[in-house]
């Protein structure tokens, strides 16, 4: 129980935090573009509470840390009328990065934090570094991830948003069934493989080498000589 409530209390910060900032971020720049439906929905929020999906952001990533070591799990989708926007596909293009720009943001300040891990008290020095190196790594993860060209990922809306008409069009109309495919991939897959014997949990053979390039990138800039996920 003892390492139980450790693992939860080194997760739930950097989660919740990621989460709520990430989504917070899309409503943020949406309201600046001109669509203020996050906005008077009070989702321009640093209340986690107005981002938390009970099931996607609590209970499914807690269940698997302690079951699988794998996290996957989803936030309250910020709503966005893309046609308020002064120009929508443009716009879009920089509604959907923001999510995934403030994640990068919060890595990297996580990464910095390891300098002034000396002056913590020896008692809490456990905590800190596994809860920054959890922050590090989960933040990069939700970055690419959410950078995948799938929407509603934001990595397909930018793809919607940066494609000619003739190639964005089809794009977006997969966005009802993207979900179902990332679940399909991330857990129907690997099970069919095994059954096989054949190696089909493809997301970490994708992200990765990603996640371990960009976390030495962060941790150059911040004069880090490691950073958890750069091996």
């Amino acid at each position: 129980m003892e390492q139980v409530l450790f693992t939860l209390s080194v997760l739930a910060p950097p989660v919740i935090l990621a989460i709520t900032l990430h989504e917070a971020a899309h409503g943020f720049v949406a309201w600046r573009l001109g669509d203020d439906t996050a906005w008077l929905a009070g989702r321009v929020s640093f209340n986690p509470l107005k981002h938390i999906d009970p099931i996607g952001t609590i209970i499914l990533p807690a269940v698997m840390a302690l079951s699988t070591h794998f996290l996957f799990g989803w936030a309250k989708p910020v709503p966005v009328n893309f046609g308020r926007l002064g120009n929508p596909r443009r716009d879009m293009v920089w509604v959907a990065l923001a999510g995934p720009g403030v994640n990068l943001a919060l890595a990297l300040v996580s990464a910095a934090l390891f300098h002034g891990l000396p002056w913590l008290p020896a008692s809490m020095q456990e905590w800190a570094v596994t809860t920054l190196a959890i922050s590090v790594q989960i933040n990069v993860i939700l970055a690419l991830f959410n950078m995948i060209p799938l929407p509603p990922l934001d990595g397909g809306r930018v793809a919607v948003g940066l494609l000619p008409l003739a190639l964005a069009r089809p794009l977006a109309a997969v966005e009802p069934y993207g979900m179902v495919l990332l679940l399909f991939v991330l857990f129907l897959l690997p099970v069919v493989g095994s059954q096989f014997g054949i190696n089909l949990n493809l997301l970490p053979q994708v992200l990765g080498p990603a996640v371990a390039t960009v976390s030495r990138f962060i941790g150059r800039l911040v004069g880090i000589d490691w950073l958890p996920g750069a091996d």
